[in-house]
């Protein structure tokens, strides 16, 4: 039987040394699970495997995208299994490594199938969202979908405005549409979420914000600037700085702000995590108990 390793978990934590060192040790490929290591241009701001570390190790789904694709997770479920596909033609094993977790469970569980939507009706969605604000749309689904209303994160507008265009274009409400239930696969999944105590994970948060400065995010940051306009760009660490280049904040208070949302970030993985049953739990130092 096939075997995908999912290597997930906190921002920080250290997943792509740890998803390299497996592969090494196994002899097989990565698949990248990252929603913003997918695009080109922001490879520090996104943490992306490096030159280096893809020479070592072959990684799939990184720095294939232009900044302006439309990208979601049932597109990344087409495209991880399509690459999944080709690597069990040569081996048995492959590593899946992200913190996306919409993405991971895309491979492992499968994504409900949902209607394509026209231009028209993002469009005009869009235009609403816009014009009236996020608090408009909220009301709009409360009416057509009480159900996914009372669960969604209401302070995500691309969310509340995805789920807003599926009951547009279908005519039903989008919680109808979402089966819950996993699709079948042709591959064991071993999914492991690595996590240190939190203060050390916060303190390797900070840190790597700070090496990313070091490495040019600024000037990353600066290159992409006129592209803010971008969902991929709506992203932490670029919406500080943008704001900082703005004059709406200092430096500094823009870098204690990116470390301050990289924390929130990854609390709410954990949160995710750990309401996942075949989730099993494992310290970064431990890895070699993967190969077992």
């Amino acid at each position: 039987m096939k075997r995908l390793i999912v290597i997930t978990g906190p921002t920080g934590v250290g997943k792509t040394r740890v998803a390299i060192e497996v592969a090494t040790a196994l002899g097989c490929e990565i698949v990248s699970a990252d929603s913003r290591q997918v695009y080109r241009g922001i490879p520090i701001g996104t943490a992306a495997p490096t030159a280096d570390e893809r020479v070592r190790v072959c990684h799939h789904l990184v720095d294939f995208l232009p900044l302006d694709a439309e990208y979601g997770a049932w597109q990344y479920e087409r495209d991880a299994l399509s690459v999944l596909s080709s690597l069990w033609r040569r081996g048995d094993t492959a590593v899946l490594c992200g913190g996306s977790m919409m993405y991971v469970d895309a491979v492992c569980r499968g994504i409900d199938p949902m209607p394509s939507i026209s231009e028209a009706v993002r469009e005009a969605v869009l235009s609403r969202l816009a014009a009236d604000g996020l608090e408009a749309l909220l009301e709009e689904l409360r009416e057509a979908d009480p159900e996914y209303y009372a669960q969604v994160d209401k302070r995500n507008p691309r969310r509340v405005a995805h789920a807003v265009e599926v009951c547009r274009q279908a005519g039903v409400p989008y919680s109808s549409l979402r089966r819950g239930v996993a699709a079948r696969r042709d591959f064991e999944v071993v999914k492991v979420a690595l996590n240190v105590p939190r203060e050390e994970l916060f303190g390797r948060i900070n840190r790597r914000v700070d090496a990313m400065l070091a490495q040019g995010l600024v000037e990353e940051a600066r290159s992409v600037q006129g592209l803010r306009h971008l969902n991929s760009l709506n992203t932490v660490g670029y919406k500080e700085l943008f704001a900082w280049m703005d004059g709406a904040m200092d430096f500094d208070t823009a870098v204690s702000r990116i470390k301050k949302n990289t924390r929130v970030y990854a609390k709410k993985q954990l949160t995710w995590l750990r309401r996942d049953p075949s989730v099993r739990w494992l310290s970064p130092d431990d890895w070699g108990e993967l190969l077992v």
